[in-house]
């Protein structure tokens, strides 16, 4: 299926070592999907998107693109097709105002759920769907959920309000679909709900079937001399949660961060001041766990 990036930090930074550079950077892994490509990332609290039909590694927007690339907040998604064409409306991310999304994963038998899933979906955000993606639709739920808790449009809104709108949504798809699948085999009643949710910044993931790792610190910085934001959670599990940077991919990148993988049916995020935050999963979403 896809392969997710998500990116927070503290301070601008760039981030083509994951998107091009590393030995498993997006781009070598964009090899083996192929569908279309997209990066989302923050200036002055507004996101930028840049995104193609057009697979990464044949692409030179792409290089060009994650070369240029520095902010605090960035989402990158490559993207192998389940549902949809390879088409620029179905590539992801997919943005309404502040919030960005991406997913990898899909709805089992789609098209017999849709009708159930838009009925679900306010109108005012059901009509801003393009698109033919479960995924786009996946996100518009979210919003429906998010939008009765906090205002979409304004920064510092609670956490945990988002988190239970995020939770919320997850329960009802599972409600609809029958619940989420984990492993490698795919069935078309097989549902995956991986995905990363930001707003610039808070940054939201949701272990949902398809693997998804997490890096907080690395083995040793670089920087760590010269870096004014250089604290021991750089280097070591953070103990209050408090982290310098915070980074989200489907496959664990080669080098000097340390990854660990999250939980099926996990809920994680970091809000606006770095400090992590976990959900437990709610029973009755794992029923159809292969």
């Amino acid at each position: 299926m896809c392969r997710l990036f998500g990116f927070r930090a503290v301070n601008q930074s760039q981030v083509h070592q994951s998107l091009v550079h590393a030995e498993n950077a997006l781009l070598r892994q964009s090899e083996h999907h192929r569908d279309g490509w997209g990066v989302a990332y923050y200036r002055a609290d507004s996101p930028h998107i840049v995104k193609s039909a057009s697979t990464a590694c044949d692409d030179d927007l792409y290089r060009r693109v994650s070369s240029l690339v520095h902010s605090r907040t960035v989402l990158a998604h490559i993207r192998k097709a389940t549902a949809g064409e390879a088409d620029f409306l179905n590539t992801h991310p997919f943005q309404y105002g502040r919030w960005v999304f991406a997913h990898n994963g899909k709805i089992g038998r789609f098209d017999r759920v849709r009708p159930k899933i838009l009925a679900k979906i306010a109108p005012e955000f059901r009509a801003n769907i393009q698109g033919e993606t479960d995924s786009e639709c996946i996100f518009f739920l979210i919003l429906t959920h998010l939008s009765q808790r906090v205002q979409l449009q304004q920064k510092n809104q609670p956490l945990h309000e988002i988190l239970e709108g995020v939770q919320s949504a997850v329960q009802e798809l599972c409600a609809i679909t029958g619940g989420m699948s984990r492993g490698d085999e795919a069935f078309d009643e097989s549902t995956f709900l991986t995905f990363i949710l930001t707003d610039g910044d808070t940054m939201v993931a949701h272990q949902g079937g398809k693997e998804l790792h997490l890096s907080t610190y690395k083995k040793r910085c670089k920087k760590r001399q010269e870096c004014p934001y250089w604290i021991p959670s750089c280097e070591n599990p953070s103990r209050d949660g408090q982290v310098t940077h915070f980074m989200l991919a489907s496959e664990p990148m080669l080098g000097e961060n340390v990854w660990h993988p999250l939980d099926f049916g996990e809920l994680l995020a970091v809000d606006a001041s770095m400090r992590l935050h976990r959900v437990q999963p709610r029973s009755g979403q794992m029923c159809m766990a292969f």
